[in-house]
């Protein structure tokens, strides 16, 4: 059983980022990521009125099209603002245990709050994002370390206060999770 993990870019993602976070989950996990042939984001996950996309539905269409064997994980990047009902808006969503998760890169860019950009911060957001949504797919929840990668992101300050690395705690977590 190997385990692998494929990056799917959804409409316009920059490569430059899908490289960083290949290389940097490919650390984090220590298994391979490979990336996906670039897809559409799936247009039925449009909602007009809020002018955001449904990150569930998201989830759902991949469920559909993607063939994946037990241990391979797919993260889809969009770079376009992403919501469930209940929320504003969503950084990302998982499939808890799992196998597909999506994340946003839109709110985590300086320029989507009227600020300039800063290439560094945008970047590690985004693997911190890339992480925690990924490890729901690997079962584990919300950690009430704030400096653990797998605390909940309420806020972009949330995000910006925790580390891309996961506490003794969740890290042993993943690792009994991983073996299985």
């Amino acid at each position: 059983m190997k385990n692998k993990i494929y990056l799917l870019p959804l409409g316009k993602v920059e490569e430059d980022v899908l490289a960083f976070l290949v290389q940097r989950l490919e650390k984090t996990f220590d298994f391979p990521v490979e990336m996906l042939e670039r897809r559409k984001i799936p247009e039925e996950a449009f909602n007009l009125s809020r002018n955001q996309y449904y990150s569930s539905l998201i989830l759902k269409k991949m469920k559909s099209t993607l063939k994946l064997k037990k241990e391979e994980k797919v993260l889809a990047v969009v770079d376009v603002d992403l919501y469930v009902p209940e929320l504003n808006f969503v950084f990302g969503e998982a499939e808890l245990g799992g196998q597909l998760a999506v994340i946003s890169l839109s709110r985590l860019r300086q320029s989507f709050y009227g600020l300039k950009e800063n290439r560094e911060l945008f970047l590690e957001r985004a693997i911190k994002e890339a992480v925690h949504e990924l490890g729901h797919t690997f079962g584990l929840g919300h950690c009430p370390d704030p400096k653990c990668v797998m605390h909940f992101s309420n806020s972009l300050l949330d995000t910006d206060k925790k580390s891309a690395s996961f506490c003794h705690h969740c890290q042993q977590k993943l690792k009994e999770r991983i073996k299985k």
